[in-house]
């Protein structure tokens, strides 16, 4: 998954009239922003289980479990990354998240 250089690590104070600019509802921006943070949750999992795969051999036990430098590295770098939630409001505030207005959303 790609980010973008721009997205701050700490959390940042949000007026809430430019949260709910574009939905004109804090409650479904709210929503909207969850959602999203919930794919790039998964994502970043995806991709973090596939480079620690590597890593994995089928003998491994727990007795039998080593300090690998580059196993640390990629552990430390997604350690790192920001939250989430963060990078979805930055998509958000951005337009690049696209969202369906509907009556049953539930179902989506």
């Amino acid at each position: 998954m790609e980010l973008k250089k721009n997205i701050p690590g700490n959390t940042i104070t949000r007026k809430l009239v430019d949260l709910d600019r574009e939905t004109g509802n804090i409650y479904e921006t709210v929503n909207i922003i969850a959602r999203r943070a919930n794919q790039i949750s998964a994502e970043l999992k995806n991709e973090l289980n596939r480079k620690l795969a590597d890593f994995s051999s089928p003998s491994d036990a727990l007795e039998e479990t080593f300090e690998n430098r580059e196993q640390i590295e990629i552990s430390r770098y997604y350690e790192g990354l920001p939250k989430p939630t963060i990078i979805a409001t930055e998509e958000f505030l951005d337009g690049e998240v696209v969202y369906r207005e509907g009556k049953n959303r539930d179902n989506d």
